[in-house]
């Protein structure tokens, strides 16, 4: 698929001042340039054309928020000042497979004043002798080289801390909703508390009150027994009279 086709597909029919993140890799480009991208793109940030058969940058439009710009695998080997003063605010370039040979290639870059990160994998640069020392010397902006710094730190990964940062704001306040709970359940165990001294009280009263009325039965059955036995002497009174009678 060529790349102005590419492109249009890209867009899913939004207009290119919405694009931010635009990926054309393994298209191909017309007579080594770049086509189709016009400055219609205000918004674009990351640009990515790997493997696209370029051979010149001399139609980039200008990308003025343009900051990661993606070029493995092409054929360049000049035209570098380009990106300059199309994309000024560049801070990382990735120019692996390329056929950069000599050191003066890479002085069109000391007009990226935020370059930071720079890629050279697979060209024929890297083979000269202080490679490294020397595109640091010639760069001083640049903070990471093929992917490490001057004393070999690697460079930290984007990606990884954009999710780890997106980890830390999904993640809830969990302190506060354990507090939270911790206080619900001294309130239900306070509410727990009262009702089972409620309970207790009302058990002790009840008990209280079935002690009372058993006293009662017993003192009302004492009362009965005299008047009882009084009946059964009276009683036995009159058979004695009645054996007097007869007699």
């Amino acid at each position: 698929m060529d790349m102005k086709k590419r492109i249009t597909l890209e867009l899913r029919n939004r207009s290119p001042a919405e694009i931010v993140e635009l990926v054309l890799d393994n298209s191909r480009s017309a007579d080594g340039e770049v086509e189709g991208l016009t400055d219609e793109f205000t918004e674009l940030e990351f640009l990515s054309m790997v493997n696209v058969g370029l051979s010149s940058l001399t139609k980039l439009p200008p990308l003025p928020k343009l900051r990661k710009l993606e070029l493995s695998d092409n054929n360049l080997s000049g035209s570098l000042e380009t990106l300059a003063e199309k994309c000024p605010n560049l801070t990382y370039l990735n120019l692996s497979g390329n056929k950069i040979k000599e050191l003066s290639t890479l002085e069109a870059l000391q007009n990226l004043k935020s370059l930071q990160s720079l890629d050279l994998f697979n060209c024929e640069i890297t083979s000269l002798e202080d490679y490294r020392e020397s595109v640091f010397e010639l760069l001083p902006q640049v903070t990471y080289l093929d992917g490490f710094d001057q004393e070999d730190n690697e460079a930290p990964d984007s990606e990884a801390d954009d999710e780890e940062d997106e980890g830390e704001e999904g993640a809830g306040p969990t302190g506060e909703y354990d507090d939270e709970e911790d206080e619900e359940d001294d309130e239900d165990g306070s509410e727990g508390g009262e009702v089972g001294l409620s309970f207790q009280v009302n058990q002790g009263n009840q008990e209280e009150y079935n002690e009372e009325d058993d006293d009662a039965e017993e003192e009302d059955d004492q009362a009965g027994a005299p008047g009882q036995k009084r009946k059964r002497e009276v009683e036995d009174e009159g058979e004695e009279d009645d054996d007097d009678e007869e007699d």
